[in-house]
């Protein structure tokens, strides 16, 4: 399996608990993330949401999509929310929040491997072109949030390890 650690940092103009309220809300991602097509809580969690299974289904910038499960494994609101993924990518994501002024840095660290054989076979070649959708796609999210909250994204930055 080929493994990725992407690092997407958003400052978005707007207070950390309205960007909470969307984040930790995956269900209504597709309402503002375009290449979100379908999130659907599974399994309850527990009166913080950790133990909560979510099933996403997304597709890219490049022609394939993604199916995956993910379960909230820790909740420290409004600032922290991690999950670990299972299905065509296993691994674990991490949002944190930080308010500075008035504006939200929103930090996402998604370390996963892909289970896909055609991805594993093409990765040699492909990882510019898998680092380069990652990138398309979160900053379209960032985008899609500032506009759902009546803000500006001012900054947008990506890294990708892959390995």
């Amino acid at each position: 399996m080929t493994r990725y650690a992407f690092v997407t940092l958003w400052h978005i103009g707007a207070p950390i608990d309205r960007i909470w309220e969307e984040i930790a809300h995956p269900e209504r991602w597709p309402s503002w993330w375009k290449f979100v097509e379908r999130v659907e809580r599974r399994e309850e969690g527990d009166e913080n949401g950790v133990g909560s299974l979510w099933h996403h289904e997304w597709k890219t910038a490049l022609p394939y999509r993604l199916i995956f499960d993910l379960r909230t494994t820790r909740v420290e609101k409004p600032q922290i929310l991690e999950a670990a993924s299972t299905g065509e990518l296993s691994g674990t994501g991490r949002w944190q929040l930080t308010p500075q002024a008035s504006v939200t840095v929103v930090r996402y660290d998604w370390k996963v491997s892909t289970t896909r054989s055609w991805m594993n076979l093409l990765a040699p070649l492909a990882r510019p072109l898998f680092a380069w959708n990652h990138k398309i796609v979160m900053q379209e999210g960032g985008e899609g949030l500032a506009r759902l909250l009546g803000a500006r994204l001012l900054q947008a930055s990506h890294s990708a390890t892959i390995s």
